[in-house]
């Protein structure tokens, strides 16, 4: 198993009164947004995104359908890899 690493991330309080939300949830969302940035931005694998995200890589791929992130990239990806093939 991977050791975690503990990343202390100061937000102002308004933020979370604002969004009525506790910090645990809050820091939760944070790590859904990241992972699913850093997927689309082809920082990180499936199985890396969904570990950040503390979810099962098939609840992984649910998420990213329903942010509309496709799992095959881009269109112009794909046509890419065709000609590549």
């Amino acid at each position: 198993m991977n050791q975690l690493i503990s990343i202390n991330v100061s937000v102002p309080e308004e933020i979370l009164l604002s969004l009525r939300t506790e910090s645990d949830e809050f820091a939760l969302t944070m790590k859904w947004m990241a992972a699913l940035k850093l997927f689309e931005n082809g920082k990180l694998s499936i199985g890396q995104a969904a570990a950040l995200a503390e979810m099962d890589e098939l609840d992984f791929i649910r998420f990213l359908g329903k942010n509309r992130i496709s799992i095959f990239g881009s269109v112009s990806d794909i046509t890419e890899d065709f000609k590549n093939a």
